[in-house]
């Protein structure tokens, strides 16, 4: 009887260790799943904010190829080019 006791015992203890051992890989698991999930939503905002700049490229190049009363715009504000007879006045902000 005191042998069965020590053998209960002894598979109560390893039962007990693998429990805990699983509990602790499941909980660094967990972990390392949350942290993968908050560099995901990083990452998405990153790439939703690209998007919208190369989105915003890609309307002023098509405004550079397609309209020229904006491409004079752009050459005369920074380029600073003036037609003839006419004045560029520059401030100090």
């Amino acid at each position: 009887m005191n042998l069965r006791r020590v053998i209960i015992s002894l598979y109560l203890v390893l039962f007990l260790g693998a429990g805990l051992t699983s509990g602790y890989f499941l909980w660094q698991a967990r972990e390392e799943y949350s942290r993968l999930r908050r560099q995901e939503a990083a990452a998405r905002l990153r790439l939703a904010e690209a998007e919208a700049q190369l989105k915003e490229q890609e309307r002023i190049l098509d405004r550079l190829r397609n309209d020229p009363t904006y491409v004079e715009k752009v050459i005369r504000r920074r380029l600073l080019y003036a037609k003839p007879d006419e004045y560029i006045f520059r401030f100090e902000n």
